[in-house]
């Protein structure tokens, strides 16, 4: 039972749940959530408890799209509060990140369930293949994808060349062994049935811990890089943090990050023929509390609506909803809840990541990719300065871009 001061707090502001319809209970939740977000930013503990006890009587985990996507946003303010008393925080067992297999089944049901991926691979595959045709030694390194759905679909275009397939190596840098060695052996039996000259070569590191050596790049090597929804890691530093909302100086502020700079200069010295980059087209790296909430709820928003088109509506109870509903609540916690070097989710818009290449020395290049229809309405691809833009509806969620030295 509530106190009683927040018991007549709610009965005083919030009107009876039956009288609220679907769309009001929506904006009633948002307008709560972004309340809510500027008292735990500002210290106001009571308020922002009060907050939360209204948006626990009207989100549900279970409910419609809306519904859900405040209970994550609610509970990763909850976790953000209770982080000020470390002990209970330790004591109720808060884990920052997924277990591993979990994680990755969650990832296999996001490729398998929508098109973006499916989308960002053919785009992939096509620009490599443009890039690479005529090279005859190609060394592709994969920065933590690791997904067969995308390279076996690129060994056979390579291997039917007119002049016949070339000599290809693909590093795969991914921190789950177990990930590692499950996709090897697909790609050497792929590599086998059409006849082809390939190497695997598994790095079980993080792309923290990358070195040039450990890539083993030879002379005479075209070499590639591929990153899909991993790059924004090395974002993460021990930055100032301004929990308060404060208009930004300019529409772009790119924040220094010594991590990556260094990163995409180890790449610039490798000379590569081309750099895939694949992230989510949302600006979640703001020190401020509240702009970065705003800036999520708005993302996550489109994210959660897409979930809702595939699954049902309402009464829908999929297991498989439910584990990438977790994936993207793991996600959500962490933009909110964590700071330093522990809030890895540091998503940032294509526009930041063109300053962050140009600035490294790289310039962009054409994407290619064949017309092909949306395989489900409302998925759509647009053209935006020189990237691509995988969109829900009229909502871009992930970009594609190319680059090189």
């Amino acid at each position: 039972m509530y106190p009683s001061s927040s018991s007549s707090f709610l009965s005083s502001s919030l009107p009876p749940l039956e009288a609220l319809k679907p769309e009001e209970r929506g904006l009633h939740l948002i307008q709560l959530l972004i309340k809510c977000a500027n008292h735990v930013a500002s210290g106001n503990l009571n308020l922002a408890d009060e907050c939360l006890c209204q948006i626990s009587r009207l989100a549900s985990l279970h409910g419609d799209s809306m519904q859900r996507l405040a209970a994550r946003f609610a509970s990763a303010l909850a976790v953000r509060l209770v982080k000020n008393w470390p002990g209970i925080h330790k004591a109720l067992n808060y884990d920052t990140k997924q277990p591993k297999l979990e994680l990755d089944r969650a990832c296999v049901i996001f490729t398998k369930a929508f098109p973006y991926l499916s989308f960002a691979y053919a785009i992939i595959a096509q620009t490599l293949l443009q890039a690479m045709s005529a090279e005859r030694v190609i060394h592709i390194v994969d920065l933590g994808s690791a997904d067969p759905k995308l390279w076996a679909p690129l060994l056979q275009s390579f291997a039917a060349l007119p002049d016949g397939p070339p000599h290809l190596k693909i590093t795969c840098v991914h921190s789950n062994k177990a990930v590692l060695e499950k996709l090897g052996p697909k790609l050497v039996k792929e590599a086998e049935a059409l006849d082809m000259p390939f190497q695997y070569n598994p790095l079980n590191v993080s792309l923290r811990e990358l070195t040039k050596d450990m890539l083993k790049v030879r002379s005479g090597e075209a070499l590639g890089f591929v990153s899909i929804l991993n790059l924004h890691v090395l974002l993460a530093q021990d930055d100032q943090v301004d929990a308060q909302f404060r208009p930004k100086k300019s529409n772009i502020d790119v924040k220094d990050c010594k991590q990556m700079g260094e990163f995409l200069g180890m790449v610039r010295s490798m000379s590569p023929k081309v750099v895939l980059l694949v992230e989510q087209e949302a600006h979640h790296n703001s020190n401020h509390l509240v702009d970065r909430f705003i800036e999520g709820l708005h993302y996550y928003s489109a994210m959660f609506d897409s979930l809702e088109a595939s699954f049902g509506g309402l009464s829908s109870s999929s297991e498989e909803r439910f584990v990438l509903e977790e994936m993207f609540g793991r996600e959500i916690e962490n933009i909110v809840a964590w700071e330093g070097v522990e809030r890895e989710e540091r998503h940032e818009r294509y526009a930041w990541w063109m300053v962050r290449f140009c600035e490294g020395g790289f310039k962009p290049v054409r994407l290619w990719l064949d017309s092909m229809e949306d395989s489900k309405k409302g998925y759509k691809i647009i053209t935006q300065r020189t990237s691509l833009m995988i969109c829900w509806n009229e909502r871009p969620l992930y970009a594609v871009s190319a680059w090189t030295c």
